[in-house]
């Protein structure tokens, strides 16, 4: 799968910009502030419909616009598509594949796989447990459609539950029969996404053990732990006994919702004991473990992109991500840097092609 051009209008801090990339290797150089991450985030937008920085849409259009317009266009498995996010103030978003809009963004999801890593990821490492489901539920809603359509009626059906309990405390009320319909619908479908998650973190944890031991230089011993209520009563049963915490906390204190990844090193949680080497090494081999996850599943090579990565990282992490694209397992990569000639040296070292791109304010 190829990106070969992107189009934006009104997007951030683009007024009107056309690029034609090269199917390997594409570099986004300038000054701070010049657009290099908002570009790479356009191409994020493509894959998900959202942007992977601030998912408030109408803080992505350009100041004194009503509107932004990006559109992609793509070789996939020998066919063109073309795909176009659009969003205008006071209106819905729209997505279009070929001049069709979809009905739901959902069916979007996975048809053009895509894997980030930028400065922001370690907010997996600082942030709350919501970060770290929203990584799992990320992966494998790329290549399940089916978990992402679960996911989306678990969050409705919880949201309404929740609304239930506040409702029931503001007019000093209960009804057990009520609430059962929605501990019914919650267990169905927390506990298919729990089995799925499950089942993820089975398959996904040799592929990220292999992937930190490849680019670290230490010994040390590292784990993923999935973390769920589940593993110790089914949802139904802890529904029903909890229910008066609930009830005085008006919110569901149990369920899928309050899932967690435990990152370790030498069983203790990387936040407080990795150093911060080790913290970018551990992230740096969740996301191409996340790359290697989807390329198997989707039967293509996602797209990668690279933002901000040599000002973040020291040469050595630099020089093996760059050499992971000298083989035919990885697609087209997309890399912002601050550093034209710094960007160029290590890619010439990469026997692919490559188009540099030079922004401007």
């Amino acid at each position: 799968m190829i990106l070969q051009k992107l189009s934006l209008l009104n997007y951030k801090n683009f007024e009107a910009e056309t690029f034609e990339f090269d199917p390997k290797i594409n570099c986004f150089v300038g000054n701070n502030g010049v657009g290099k991450t908002n570009v790479l985030d356009a191409i994020y937008h493509l894959s998900f419909g959202k942007s992977y920085f601030n998912p408030i849409t109408t803080q992505n259009i350009k100041h004194g616009e009503d509107f932004f317009v990006v559109e992609g266009f793509y070789d996939k498995n020998e066919a063109s598509e073309k795909i176009v996010v659009s969003a205008k103030k006071g209106q819905k978003k729209i997505i279009k594949r070929n001049g069709k809009a979809y009905d739901k963004f959902s069916e979007h999801i996975g048809f053009l796989p895509l894997v980030i890593i930028s400065p922001a990821d370690r907010d997996l490492i600082i942030e709350g447990s919501d970060t770290r489901r929203k990584f799992i539920d990320g992966v494998i809603s790329q290549r399940d459609s089916d978990y992402l359509n679960t996911l989306i009626k678990y969050n409705k059906v919880l949201a309404q539950r929740n609304s239930l309990l506040k409702y029931f405390s503001a007019n000093n009320t209960f009804s057990q029969d009520t609430i059962a319909i929605y501990n019914e619908q919650l267990h169905t479908f927390g506990t298919s996404i729990f089995g799925k998650r499950t089942a993820f973190l089975e398959e996904f944890l040799p592929i990220f053990l292999n992937r930190y031991k490849s680019i670290s230089s230490g010994n040390e011993s590292i784990n993923l732990v999935y973390e769920s209520q589940l593993q110790e009563n089914d949802l139904l049963t802890l529904l029903q006994k909890n229910i008066s915490k609930d009830r005085i906390t008006q919110y569901s204190n149990f369920g899928i919702h309050k899932d967690d990844l435990v990152f370790e090193i030498d069983a203790h949680p990387i936040k407080k004991f990795g150093s911060q080497g080790q913290q970018k090494s551990y992230l740096i081999a969740l996301k191409l473990a996340q790359f290697d996850f989807i390329k198997t599943h989707s039967k293509t090579n996602p797209i990668l992109l690279l933002d901000d990565i040599f000002d973040k990282l020291d040469e050595t992490r630099v020089a093996h991500l760059i050499s992971l694209v000298d083989n035919e397992n990885f697609g087209q990569l997309f890399i912002s840097d601050t550093h034209a000639e710094r960007t160029e040296e290590v890619i010439k070292k990469v026997h692919q092609t490559y188009k540099m791109f030079s922004l401007t304010p």
